[in-house]
């Protein structure tokens, strides 16, 4: 446990420009811990067995909240349990066991006195932990289809996205985006050349989650652009060379 003037000398580091890394070197504090502590600088005092519920409230794992976060905006889903709590389910397809697997991590991380499961569907896992506490997390939960209904972060939520916009763009890239190679042709040397360049695309029918992802990309320096469906915004494509550069670094294909 590091004390309040610790931490305040590890974060004017941060104020002054020096990376997460280089103050981790510097004072052989983790990185992990620097960047919770720029979310909350006050040691955690828990009265709750929910971190949410705690007095003060706080997140556990901020970066692994935001990628989960994302999976949960994307293809999560709260349900009521007959018996009380909640069911936290998120949809991974069978085709990606990398992204079952990262998505069972997170929330291991994020809920760690809970128990994760997985449940096989066709053509899917469900990966699947219960708990009375997960809509102290993810308040977006409510009746009927996300896409249907207002989604905004909370203020505690969206500090969270602010200091680990990669990771929550991850998230939702994972659940509903893809990376995919376009292909087209053009004339060179007057002859018809095949012409092939890899593209992100984040589909969603939520016109607020679309939001919260291109609000998030500007952030970090994504340029990227909307295809419609009718009059409807529909697809987020980021295919600039430089911006599908600093995807790939880190984000990437599901895998």
């Amino acid at each position: 446990m590091y004390d309040l003037e610790t931490r305040r000398r590890a974060l004017a580091l941060v104020d002054d420009g020096h990376s997460l890394n280089s103050v981790s070197h510097l004072t052989g504090i983790s990185r992990a811990a620097i960047g919770e502590w720029r979310i909350r600088i006050e040691p955690l005092q828990r009265t709750s067995d929910c971190v949410r519920c705690a007095i003060p409230a706080v997140t556990p794992s901020p970066a692994a909240y935001a990628y989960l976060l994302g999976l949960y905006l994307g293809d999560g889903c709260l349900s009521r349990q007959p018996r009380g709590g909640y069911a936290l389910r998120i949809a991974c397809s069978d085709a990606w066991p990398g992204l079952i697997d990262a998505c069972e991590g997170a929330i291991r991380t994020v809920r760690r006195e809970g128990s994760v499961c997985r449940v096989q569907k066709e053509g899917c896992t469900m990966v699947t932990s219960y708990s009375k506490h997960w809509p102290c997390l993810f308040p977006q939960h409510g009746p009927g289809k996300k896409h249907d209904r207002t989604i905004a972060l909370e203020p505690w939520q969206q500090a969270i996205v602010d200091a680990y916009p990669w990771e929550f763009i991850k998230g939702l890239a994972h659940s509903d985006g893809c990376r995919i190679t376009n292909w087209t042709t053009r004339m060179v040397g007057g002859e018809r050349k095949r012409y092939e360049y890899p593209r992100y695309f984040f589909t969603n029918k939520s016109e607020d989650i679309l939001k919260l992802y291109s609000d998030t990309l500007d952030k970090v320096g994504v340029e990227w652009k909307v295809t419609r469906r009718g009059k409807d915004p529909y697809n987020i494509s980021v295919a600039r060379r430089e911006s599908v550069a600093l995807m790939d670094r880190h984000v990437g294909p599901k895998y």
